[in-house]
């Protein structure tokens, strides 16, 4: 049996205004970094963010090194998003950050432009989306003066 969302899960929640992006988010949202790596049970991981969005969870937050293995949370969300979300791309706010070690040499890990844009495009890979609707930083760069 697929998935359908709960039809109610907008009633009575609330979404704040972030910044002056003119976007709003939820009061909470679903941060990925623990339990939803390869080292996790996938079908575990699924349901939570199945239940996470029935109850008016719009934002779910990933990095690029989420896992463990690094990558492994945004290739699992990818294929939650694949499974069960795919008609609902345009009521999720799906954000990612880089900044932390990923892979070996100087442009693995930082605030370069080189290594955020590697890493979005490796997240986007992994996730099989077109977009992310926030990117950040992980971290400063310590060494930019």
């Amino acid at each position: 049996m697929s998935y359908q969302p709960d039809a109610k899960r907008y009633d009575g929640k609330v979404f704040r205004r972030c910044g002056r992006s003119g976007m709003v988010l939820p009061q909470i949202s679903l941060g990925l970094w623990q339990n939803f790596g390869d080292v996790d049970v996938f079908e575990t991981g699924r349901a939570v963010v199945r239940r996470a969005f029935d109850r008016g969870v719009t934002h779910f937050d990933l990095a690029n090194n989420y896992g463990p293995p690094y990558g492994s949370a945004e290739n699992n969300f990818g294929e939650i998003l694949r499974k069960d979300f795919r008609g609902h791309r345009n009521e999720l706010v799906v954000s990612t950050k880089a900044g932390w070690d990923m892979w070996p040499g100087p442009y693995g890990v930082g605030g370069s432009r080189k290594y955020l844009l590697a890493s979005l495009d490796e997240s986007l890979q992994r996730m099989g989306l077109k977009y992310v609707d926030i990117f950040y930083s992980h971290r400063p760069t310590m060494d930019v003066r």
